[in-house]
């Protein structure tokens, strides 16, 4: 009978790399369904928000800021909507640009898109001409269908690839890569006439990686992480 558990110290190279993309494969479905399921959730709820309120929109490092309960806990007087989706990339956010923004109709719009094109293995070696490219469309967009709403481009955060574990599926986004595409980005914005902000001095340690006592495996950040985060935006929130 056919072991169920597969022997990695046993297998072959040709079998080591077809088992790693059956779970590549495997992965990335769970992760389309959790995605189509997350934006299943947001468009109902959309169906009952506030139209012209506070959105923060993108992927999971948007998703994962409790924005929202900072602001409930500092008492500041207003509504805000998350609808950051994990693993999305610019292409992601176009194909579903009505539910994670439209919809809302925001009168203040901070957007983080675009982490997840930062991956040449996914994308190829053009994959900032690339990521480019959807975000002036989404700002184009933007600036076409919310001409009067405030927007606010986050610059993409640090990473850490000096942990014991850091994540194989992030070795495209080094810090090198995150720097020049944030200056591109924040071009971009600037051309639209669009706020960039960059907050990101506080989630650095001396080398200029993000911080080890805030980040989770080196590219996602832990909900207390967010702090100066939030600290920073707060004037932006109020304006």
């Amino acid at each position: 009978m056919k072991p169920t558990n597969f022997d990695m110290s046993a297998a072959t190279r040709e079998e080591l790399v077809e088992k790693l993309t059956s779970l590549g494969k495997m992965m990335q479905t769970g992760q389309k369904r959790e995605q189509e399921r997350k934006v299943r959730n947001f468009r109902e709820m959309n169906r009952f928000a506030r139209k012209g309120q506070i959105l923060f929109t993108g992927s999971s490092l948007m998703e994962q800021f409790p924005v929202a309960e900072y602001c409930l806990s500092a008492g500041l007087p207003v509504t805000v909507y998350n609808r950051g989706v994990g693993g999305f990339t610019t292409d992601d956010f176009l194909w579903e640009i009505d539910t994670v923004l439209f919809d809302l109709e925001p009168s203040k719009l901070f957007l983080n898109i675009g982490t997840n094109d930062i991956n040449a293995e996914t994308f190829g070696e053009r994959w900032q001409e690339r990521l480019l490219t959807n975000y002036r469309e989404i700002m184009g967009r933007i600036r076409e269908r919310l001409p009067e709403t405030k927007v606010y481009v986050m610059a993409y955060y640090p990473v850490n690839h000096d942990l014991p574990k850091p994540p194989v599926w992030a070795s495209t986004r080094t810090n090198a890569a995150v720097d020049d595409t944030n200056r591109k980005v924040k071009a971009l914005a600037e051309a639209f006439g669009f706020s960039y902000i960059d907050v990101n001095d506080s989630l650095k340690d001396e080398r200029g990686n993000l911080r080890a006592d805030i980040t989770v495996e080196g590219v996602h950040i832990y909900a207390g992480g967010y702090a100066p985060v939030f600290e920073a935006l707060k004037k932006y929130i109020l304006e």
